[in-house]
């Protein structure tokens, strides 16, 4: 098993473009999941103006912008941020389930890493404990996800990646 990295480890951010694509849909929760994505960003040595950051509507579309821009070649990592909270329907799978899919199949067929930064939970009191600042907000983590696969990658020199 791999470890995250230390709060404390500094990764690459200066060297790497990176994308955010984000939700609109809970948009509160998800302002939150970017202001930590952001932090991570300049804590890991990158400049706040750099970071890209697009809008989509809902969970459901972070794939397509992902994609888009995966194949437009102007990023070395992308970080896809949204939040779905369970209802009393079955929304809430095919959303978070497709979602999760789509981002990983992105993922794949590109060889450009994604950080996960979609929150899938019960209650918005979830959301909010994950949101929350600091290391532990799910879009700091995500961030840094991003950046220690591009790191990765690059490292290795896999062909089609970085």
């Amino acid at each position: 098993m791999g470890k995250a990295p230390s709060p404390s480890e500094k990764l690459p951010a200066g060297d790497l473009r990176l994308a955010v694509v984000l939700s609109r849909y809970n948009e509160d929760i998800v302002t939150a999941l970017l202001q930590g994505a952001r932090a991570a960003w300049v804590a890991h040595g990158g400049r706040e103006a750099s970071l890209r950051v697009e809008h989509v509507p809902g969970a459901f579309e972070l794939p397509l912008a992902a994609r888009a821009f995966a194949l437009g070649g102007s990023v070395d990592a992308i970080v896809a941020l949204g939040c779905v909270i369970r209802g009393a329907t079955a929304h809430f799978e095919y959303v978070a389930g497709e979602c999760a899919r789509g981002l990983q199949r992105v993922m794949l067929d590109t060889g450009i890493p994604i950080g996960f930064g979609v929150l899938t939970v019960d209650t918005r009191a979830q959301a909010l404990e994950r949101a929350v600042p600091g290391a532990q907000n799910k879009g700091y983590e995500a961030l840094e996800t991003a950046l220690t696969m591009a790191s990765l990658l690059r490292r290795l020199q896999v062909k089609g990646a970085l």
